[in-house]
């Protein structure tokens, strides 16, 4: 089985980022604040990806299952990615990526969980992007946040984190720490494999890698884990499949925390424009050839089964001794 642990849809763009909103221009393009950008590789009038786009997608490179994630930068569409998993209930698990900071948040997480039924709480912290652009001052361990991680907890969601680059605002690994030791019960995922520094001298830069390989630690935790979505996009330069320098990064995170602690994920439809979605399934199932065959089966799909599924679901954490 194979999972894509982290995909969008959009009917369009829609957003707010720290440098303007996002809207959808036409063949792939996006205006972002005062600039334009090609967001998308230019394959369709309208600069959109619906769900049927990315089971198309799906379709053609044998994958069964994907994630759909959300955040700031493309919009909100909750009622979007909840009609997604209705129609499709056997291919899609839904998340919703709500403001912590906006004064009706806890009516929307009560209509994503209850109303919506999505099972995914995603924050996405990134400056350029994300919450921490919007709001700089934002820390997910504030004791405001509190509220969002417990009820999490209670109702049985995961909490997918994008952490943005090392060294940014957004790069809160003492939080998420702090946030997997006090909600034990919580599955925590940390997208685009803590970012690594592809595209700043990973070799010479003692203290990027250094920063990032204590991120990846937090693997080591029984409820966090990791997605490797966008690789490719770091380099510097344009990484020419199969992507040699992600794949390094890859065998570096196993080596540290295990196979079973990462997903495949192909972050569709941005990452098109590095890749067709088949190079960014196959620059890992076709040319990581540290992992054996059982690694290889979990990355690509056991556990994002496991964990956004929930197909085998951790065991309770041990009640403190008295």
């Amino acid at each position: 089985m194979i999972i894509d642990a982290h995909a969008h849809i959009m009917t369009a763009v829609k957003g707010m980022t720290a440098d303007g909103p996002t809207r959808s221009l036409s063949w792939g393009q996006v205006r972002w604040g005062e600039e334009t950008i090609q967001l998308l590789p230019p394959f369709c009038e309208t600069t959109a990806f619906p769900a049927e786009a990315l089971l198309a997608q799906m379709d053609w490179a044998g994958v069964e299952r994907a994630v759909l994630l959300q955040g700031p930068f493309y919009g909100e569409a909750n009622a979007y990615v909840a009609s997604a998993v209705e129609r499709f209930p056997d291919r899609f698990m839904g998340a919703f990526a709500p403001d912590p900071l906006a004064p009706d948040v806890r009516q929307v997480y009560e209509k994503c969980v209850e109303e919506y039924g999505l099972r995914i709480l995603k924050f996405e912290l990134t400056e350029p992007t994300g919450l921490t652009g919007l709001h700089p001052d934002l820390r997910l361990d504030a004791p405001e946040q509190g509220w969002i991680f417990e009820a999490a907890e209670k109702d049985g969601l995961v909490v997918t984190l994008d952490l943005g680059k090392i060294g940014s605002r957004a790069y809160q690994t003492e939080a998420v720490a702090a946030l997997a030791e006090r909600h034990p019960n919580l599955t925590f995922v940390i997208a685009h494999l803590a970012q690594p520094p592809i595209g700043e001298g990973e070799d010479d830069n003692v203290e990027l890698n250094d920063k990032w390989s204590e991120q990846i630690l937090l693997g080591r935790r029984r409820n966090v884990y990791f997605d490797l979505s966008a690789l490719p996009a770091y380099a510097a330069d344009f990484d020419e499949y199969p992507y040699a320098a992600a794949r390094m990064y890859i065998k570096r995170a196993v080596d540290l925390i295990g196979a079973e602690k990462i997903m495949w994920g192909a972050d569709a439809p941005g990452l098109l424009t590095s890749g067709s979605y088949r190079q960014l399934l196959n620059y890992v199932r076709l040319h990581c050839d540290f992992l054996s065959e059982a690694e290889l089966a979990d990355v690509l799909g056991l556990n994002a089964l496991r964990v956004y599924w929930r197909a085998t679901p951790h065991p309770p954490a041990p009640s403190p001794a008295n």
